[in-house]
């Protein structure tokens, strides 16, 4: 989904929210309501981060010999969470009217390869064997482990604990918009 979409769904929210705490002149609001606005973001991306790997294979040639490669890959990893999991239990209203939200766990929702930054480094194959291909597949096999391996570096990074402080300011502040003045965001997880 393109910003505009974004931004048409969060002004379509708050503007729901708006109209329907203003009109009944009280702080209630319909906590179905709100899970069903929420819902309708679908997928909260909160967090981008660029990461680079290096990968290396090495593949045995039959008889004899060997091919390698090594490929730099940079790609882009967004991380958020997925609101349309949102279950009608999952947001509550206090007595004293404090809305309790309790959110999804973070998660990587994308990863796109930078195509101009990615690049083969080297490849070769053992000199006394010229007359074995290159294979077709290891460059194959080297983007796809290192699509793992970014998955994997921008969690140790911290993507996801970034991903889910970014969702709570966020959700708090769509929230705070809609004329709630006091929200408790639960993380996943946590009961």
């Amino acid at each position: 989904m393109n910003r505009i979409a974004w931004l048409l769904l969060l002004i379509a929210l708050v503007g729901f929210l708006w109209v329907y705490t203003s009109a009944s002149h009280t702080p209630e609001l319909d906590t179905q309501a709100v899970v069903t606005q929420v819902r309708q973001l679908n997928q909260l991306a909160t967090v981008r981060y660029t990461v680079q790997k290096v990968i290396g294979l090495r593949e045995q040639k039959q008889p004899v010999g060997s091919e390698s490669i090594l490929l730099v890959m940079q790609a882009r990893v967004e991380a958020g969470i997925d609101l349309s999991s949102l279950r009608n239990q999952d947001i509550s209203r206090r007595p004293d009217g404090t809305l309790v939200v309790r959110m999804p766990p973070a998660r990587i929702l994308n990863v796109a390869v930078d195509e101009k930054e990615t690049k083969v480094w080297d490849r070769a194959k053992t000199w006394w064997t010229p007359w074995v291909p290159y294979s077709l597949d290891l460059e194959q096999r080297a983007r796809r482990e290192g699509l793992e391996a970014v998955k994997i570096g921008a969690v140790d990074m911290g993507i996801l604990k970034d991903a889910e402080r970014n969702a709570d300011a966020s959700i708090r502040g769509l929230l705070g918009l809609a004329g709630v003045k006091s929200v408790v965001i639960i993380p996943a997880g946590i009961s």
